[in-house]
């Protein structure tokens, strides 16, 4: 467990590294100021892909069980923790090929991808299992979309979907084998993905409330395994909501931002301190949980009241984007002289 809980503090520090320290040296060339900018189609308006999504089509059951599943495969979908190896190192998800669970047609990972939109899944690039020496990247299919496209048989009374999963998690990115709920959670969460749940084509901006929303609904997910006395899904859910939380730092780069950062930083470093907790079985976890989220509304309103001074606008990211092409393009240049 120690290797998860230090990849995911890196990414709540990540953007403050990539700023500061980017900014100050012009050799080597300076970070992007986001990481998903390192799987973006060249050519692709990025500014408009990092602040813009597909609508989650996703239809929530009314049973609690079955809710609380799709809850947690929700959370999990976010969480590049799920996966192991390069891909986890590199912040890559679920949700970075499947945006808002659909498809990704401006995906483009250096040695995985063809055509932008594209995947070899066969690629030794993430996976030391699967790897298969040839080079061919396929369509990232819509799981948002009509279900005859797929594959693999969503039908609640076939393993296979279940299966899938697993095999995804394990041998295609070389992921440590999930929890058992986290399974479980993947494929409902999978199942209810449906096209009639969202109006076609429909578009909504990236913000940050919603992805502290993201981050509240991991947490209460967490709740939800600890009532069920389920520690390892709990704790997956937990640092489901700390990469979530890293992604905000991300986009809240800067001296003027520095005290928002740090909220972040001390909110994740807290859900930390539960973690371990859970780890050592002890009791009033769940209160803690409850406690968390309400000393966290304070920062969550001023997160949002200053979402417009973040790289959430996307006028700030795209003179973000400007900025660092001027840094790159002279070290460039000197290199190739």
């Amino acid at each position: 467990m120690d290797r998860p809980r230090r990849r995911s503090r890196l990414l709540i520090t990540l953007a403050g590294l990539a700023m500061g320290l980017g900014a100050a040296r012009a050799d080597p060339p300076a970070p992007p100021p986001l990481r998903a900018l390192r799987w973006i189609a060249a050519g692709v308006d990025a500014d408009r892909v990092l602040t813009s999504r597909p609508v989650e089509c996703l239809a929530v059951p009314a049973d609690p069980e079955a809710a609380w599943l799709v809850e947690v495969g929700r959370a999990v979908f976010r969480s590049p923790l799920l996966l192991g190896g390069r891909a986890a190192r590199a912040g890559v998800a679920c949700e970075t090929c499947h945006r808002g669970g659909r498809t990704n047609p401006d995906f483009h990972f250096p040695g995985l991808s063809g055509a932008p939109g594209t995947a070899d899944v066969t690629s030794f690039v993430f996976s030391s299992h699967r790897g298969d020496h040839v080079d061919d990247p396929r369509p990232i299919p819509d799981l948002g979309g009509p279900k005859a496209a797929l594959k693999v048989s969503q039908s609640p009374d076939s393993p296979a979907l279940r299966t899938f999963i697993r095999g995804l998690v394990v041998e295609e990115f070389d992921g440590a084998a999930p929890p058992a709920a986290v399974l479980d959670g993947l494929a409902a969460y999978v199942r209810a993905l449906d096209p009639g749940a969202c109006g076609a084509g429909a578009w909504a901006p990236v913000t940050a409330d919603d992805a502290l929303a993201d981050v509240r609904r991991a947490v209460v997910a967490a709740q939800g395994a600890l009532a069920r006395h389920d520690a390892a899904t709990a704790l997956v859910m937990i640092q489901a909501a700390r990469a979530r939380l890293g992604d905000v730092a991300e986009r809240y780069a800067g001296p003027a931002l520095a005290s928002e950062r740090h909220g972040l930083e001390r909110s994740s470093l807290d859900l930390g301190a539960i973690e371990d907790q859970i780890r050592r079985a002890q009791p009033g976890t769940g209160e803690r949980l409850a406690l968390w989220l309400t000393r966290g509304r304070p920062l969550r309103a001023a997160l949002v009241r200053l979402e417009g001074r973040s790289l959430y606008d996307r006028g700030r990211l795209a003179a973000a984007l400007v900025a660092r092409s001027a840094l790159v393009e002279p070290a460039s240049t000197s290199s190739g002289r």
